[in-house]
């Protein structure tokens, strides 16, 4: 009977561990782009309230673009600051940082939000410019926004923000704000912008560009707005305000954005361009308005 371990002369046996096969490359490459896809898969699936809104805002119809829009500047006399008793506009020119600015301070005035294409002989009017951005994929309002008590846009995108609750106005910089909620049980106003000062501190904006820019500004206490007379960038326009003094600022829609005011003789004057993107089919469309208190 033959062995087991008997080897004829014509046999060759390998001494040592059996090695299991080696898998076959394309089985590996299977193997990555499947992990690929179940990544791709959760990344999408992740919540989205996890993604700071700050870092990916609805694009707006009036915000700044990269694009450097041109401005012309004219020179205004100021406006008398004694009181007639009546809602003026007092309109006065400085330059702060080589920044040539135009201060726009409201006396005897009361404030609220106007949404729609606003009535240009509405002498009543002393004072318009544009609030809130426009959403570019659906024509809503940007930010949470309140008029007369009604919450027209929900949404934290930008945290500078405005309240007006009982003729009181309160320009602020906050992630979330009670004065949201005030101005619905109230019969308020409220608005969302970008946030340009906090507590006389600079806010950083991620945008870039030069336009022309406005401002919404409280500094002790004082609201009233501004303009620059030439394009600037977001950082250069905070840090004049800043210089300037003022405690908190938000943006208001630049560039060629138009409005007006009425100085204390009654004259008027207009800055931006009336027939830029101002036609009917931006509903939503929203303007700051100031009219001379009765």
């Amino acid at each position: 009977m033959k062995e087991i371990n008997e080897i004829r002369d014509d046999e060759i046996r390998v001494i040592g561990e059996e090695k299991p096969p080696k898998p076959q490359g394309w089985k590996w490459l299977l193997l990555l782009l499947a992990g690929i896809i179940v990544g791709i898969i959760i990344w999408q699936m992740w919540p989205s309230e996890l993604t700071s809104p700050v870092e990916n805002p609805e694009q707006g119809v009036f915000e700044p673009s990269n694009e450097v829009v041109e401005t012309t500047t004219v020179k205004m006399p100021l406006a008398k600051a004694e009181e007639t008793g009546q809602g003026f506009v007092e309109i006065a020119d400085t330059t702060i940082n080589d920044i040539p600015m135009r201060l726009y301070i409201p006396h005897s005035v009361s404030m609220s939000l106007y949404v729609g294409n606003i009535d240009r002989n509405d002498q009543s009017i002393i004072f318009a410019a544009q609030a809130a951005d426009i959403r570019a994929d659906n024509g809503g309002i940007v930010g949470a926004f309140v008029l007369e008590g009604e919450p027209k846009a929900w949404g934290l995108s930008k945290k500078g923000y405005c309240a007006i609750i009982n003729d009181t106005v309160t320009v602020g910089v906050a992630d979330n704000s009670p004065l949201f909620e005030e101005a619905t049980e109230k019969g308020g106003y409220f608005f969302r912008q970008f946030p340009l000062v906090d507590k006389g501190q600079l806010v950083e904006n991620e945008l870039k560009g030069k336009a022309v820019r406005r401002a919404l500004c409280d500094r002790s206490g004082e609201i009233f707005t501004v303009e620059t007379l030439s394009i600037e960038s977001f950082h250069d326009f905070a840090q004049a305000l800043v210089d300037l003094g003022v405690d908190n600022a938000i943006y208001l829609v630049g560039a060629n954005a138009y409005g007006w005011a009425t100085n204390v003789d009654g004259q008027r004057h207009e800055f931006g361009d009336p027939n830029t993107k101002t036609s009917k089919k931006w509903r939503n469309i929203n303007y700051l308005v100031m009219r001379g208190k009765p």
